[in-house]
């Protein structure tokens, strides 16, 4: 796990070297900070691919996404169904290919 902290975090968005990030709410009540590398749209839902910022073995979060009425008040929802989640991560590895690197 990485040490990475709100202010170091702040001062990387201040840099613009992480474009596109959230802090969520876990379900303990503990704020996690993901990367959005991207979104995927599937059977008219949408999906966001998250890399969390401390976690050291790439592995992606994927979350549906409910639009509110502006960006910052979407709401991202977990998806408990292993089948979808497998499509939805096929889909993005369709998209995104050259990107990145897909074991």
């Amino acid at each position: 796990m990485s040490d990475m902290n709100e202010k170091e975090l702040d001062e990387l968005e201040e840099e613009e070297e992480i474009e596109n990030y959230i802090t969520l709410t876990d379900d303990d009540g503990n704020e996690v900070s993901f990367e959005i590398i991207g979104t995927v749209e599937y059977k008219e839902h949408l999906y966001a691919v998250l890399l969390p910022f401390d976690d050291e073995d790439d592995e992606v979060v994927i979350l549906e996404v409910i639009p509110g009425e502006t960006p910052e008040e979407d709401d991202f929802v977990s998806v408990n169904d292993d089948e979808l989640l497998g499509k939805v991560f096929e889909e993005f590895k369709k998209n995104y290919d050259g990107e990145y690197e897909f074991e």
